[in-house]
This record gives C-alpha cells, structure tokens and sequence, in this order.
C-alpha cells in the first residue's frame, strides 16, 4: 500500500542520463514509496523496447539536425521530446501500481489548468478528441513505472519529420508505432508553459493520493549505477544493434548501367548483400559484396567502405547508398 508519496526534478536534458535515472529510481524504490519523476529531454526521438529505429525514425535526418535517438525499457511507439514537452513516470512497487489512479493525475491535473481531459484506451490522454499524452508501462522483480508525455508547445513541424519511416525501401520487423492526431495543450491554453504544468502534476499527484509529498535531492537516484547505465543507453549498440530483422533495397540507373543493392542487416550491420547490375563490369558485384559486408547501416559508413574500396564508380555508388532517405 503506497503510504508516502515523493517528487525527483530532472534537471539534466540528457536522455540517456534521463532514462537511467528513471531505471535507477525504479530498480531501488522502497516499499510503500510511489516517486512522481518529471523530467525533458532536448530533441530526442525515443523509441520503445522491440521497435525497428529505422523503421520509425529518419535516423540521418534526426542526427544530422543535432538530435538524439533513445530506446526505452518500456513497449510502446516512438515519441519526439523537445523542451516543450515534459516527461512523468510514476515509479512504484506492484502492489502499489494504480493505473486509473496515476491516469487520474494527469485528468487532474489538466482539469486545474481549465482542460477537459479523457482516457482513449489503455495508452492515450485526449483533449478535444486530440492526443496530448501517450503512455507506456515496464515491470521488472516485483518494481514498476508508468511514464508518458505531456505536450505543452513541441515543435509537431519537427515531429512531422522525424517520426517518419525511412524512404528507403525497408523489409523490418519490429513493433510499429500507431499516429494519431496530436495537440499542444498550449492550443487549448494559450500561455500554459511546461512549468505550469510541472506545478499542476505535482499538486495533483499530492491531491489524488490524498497525502503531502516530499522532494528527494538530486543525486538521489545512485550516481554510479546512473553512470553505468548512462553509457549503455548512448551506446549504438543499444539503440540500433538489436536482433531485429531487417533488410533495404537501394536501386538507380546509371550512365554505366543499373544497380540493385538487397542488403541484410539483421542487427544494424550489414549481414550479406545481394547485387544486381547490368554494368559491363562483371566484378563490380563481388566487390560492392566484400566492400559492404559488415558496414553498419549508416550513411557515414556505407559511404566509407566504398570510398576505402577498389571499386570504379565511386562517387555514383556512394550516392545510391546516401542519396535516399533513410
């Protein structure tokens, strides 16, 4: 039964640091303790557990526009965060998990502020028919958090853009995220900023539980532990190297003829290619094969491979492999 109820502030905008805060938080939490954690991310697409990266974000595009994928402990699509949105997690033991009761926060919360929220499904806050909070769950030896989004003002041109599958051709496997219409609660408010809405969820979370809460100290969470898994959230490996099936198709005519790349990246490397030309070259597909083999699926290496590689047509194959979206 929750009988003390405690707030932590983020202050980093960090999401790898974020998230292993929140997993930090949840792997330790006492007995009886229900944490409401509010934290931001600075233009993040955070993706769930089993989803494809590829397959639900423009990757290059995200990256090339100084931002940052994460993967989340937690199922569930891919989200945009920017700083203007702000991010809970209610963190608790299972015996104390009470989704209607966190949902009700939320509810609460917007109520206060003069916004009529309500439940869509399992996973969703609406306001005015429109998706402002999107939600999602994690269990794990006996400890859980739900958390979500809440948005107040995020840039949705940005989260239009990015949250768009490749354009390359892609056979992925994965867990796919579901769009909906969403909307800014500073449309419904003009005004409301995340630190109203910071305030709101905090008052609330002490007014649905009927009891005061108190404010943990940064560092609360372990600095150590969040270090460890700090690392292991920004590595490449975590975000993009899961055991995923995947392939891509590249294709485009030359003047030296016509060229179809099938590759194989099961794990964000690229496991085997099939080529297919028409070029007078009878090498040049053995040689794009060696070239490729064991490149990870990035514009940066694709291109480095073939650039560090014997192959004629350099500069056209670069192009195929880079010129696409993905």
């Amino acid at each position: 039964m929750t009988d003390h109820l405690a707030i932590y502030r983020g202050t980093s905008l960090d999401p790898y640091e974020n998230l292993a805060v929140e997993e930090t938080l949840c792997g330790s939490v006492p007995e009886g303790l229900m944490i409401l954690y509010l934290w931001q991310n600075r233009n993040t697409v955070v993706i769930g557990r089993n989803q494809n990266a590829w397959k639900e974000c423009r990757t290059d595009l995200l990256k090339e526009e100084g931002g940052l994928l994460a993967r989340r402990l937690s199922g569930g699509g891919a989200v945009f965060h920017d700083l203007g949105n702000l991010n809970f997690t209610f963190i608790m033991n299972s015996e104390d998990y009470d989704l209607d009761r966190q949902l009700s926060v939320i509810e609460d919360a917007c109520r206060s502020l003069g916004i009529a929220a309500s439940r869509s499904g399992r996973n969703d806050v609406l306001a005015e028919g429109r998706k402002f909070s999107g939600n999602a769950f994690y269990s794990h030896l006996g400890k859980n958090y739900h958390h979500g989004t809440l948005l107040v003002s995020v840039d949705t041109e940005k989260l239009g853009r990015y949250l768009r599958p490749s354009q390359a051709k892609l056979r992925a496997k994965g867990v796919d995220s579901v769009r909906s219409r969403v909307v800014n609660l500073s449309e419904l408010r003009p005004g409301l900023t995340v630190k109203d809405l910071s305030s709101a969820m905090e008052e609330s979370f002490q007014r649905v539980f009927g009891m005061k809460a108190e404010l943990l100290p940064q560092g609360y969470a372990d600095p150590e532990r969040v270090a460890v898994l700090k690392e292991r959230n920004a590595s490449w490996e975590w975000n993009y190297g899961r055991q995923l099936p995947m392939g891509a198709v590249f294709e485009e005519r030359f003047a030296w003829g016509e060229i179809r790349a099938e590759l194989d990246i099961p794990d964000g490397t690229v496991r085997s290619a099939g080529i297919f030309t028409d070029s007078m070259d009878w090498t040049l597909a053995e040689r794009l094969k060696a070239a490729l083999a064991g490149a990870r699926f990035t514009k940066e290496d694709l291109a480095l491979r073939i650039s560090a590689s014997d192959l004629d047509h350099k500069e056209d194959l670069v192009r195929l492999f880079t010129g696409q979206d993905k």
